[in-house]
């Protein structure tokens, strides 16, 4: 019973995500839409770039987990490993978030 709990709990978020995303792109069409019929042009993005932040975080997060898996190594509390685990994720992952910022910088001069 425990499981079915859980396994409904996460039925439950990716519905609600699947939602959000289609709410948002109609969003993004209609608004699109009616820019153009009233002859406005919609903002192009810097294709360019795309993929820089995306690429840069998640190797951040990468490096993060990498890191995290020295401590669950040493013998810790599991309060004391828990918070050394999730503060290196969150602080490589924003490293990588900086360094996309820089990148990004330095090649669009």
């Amino acid at each position: 019973m425990e499981n079915l709990g859980e396994a409904l709990g996460g039925l439950i978020i990716v519905i609600g995500l699947v939602v959000m995303v289609f709410i948002v792109a109609k969003y993004n069409y209609l608004i699109k839409k009616a820019m153009i019929e009233k002859g406005l042009v919609p903002e192009q993005s810097q294709s360019k770039f795309k993929y820089i932040d995306i690429g840069c975080i998640v190797f951040g997060l990468g490096i993060g987990l990498l890191f995290s898996s020295i401590f669950t190594s040493m013998d810790l509390t599991e309060d004391t490993t828990d918070l050394l685990v999730w503060g290196t994720i969150l602080i490589f992952g924003s490293a990588g978030l900086v360094a996309a910022h820089f990148i990004r910088k330095r090649l669009e001069r």
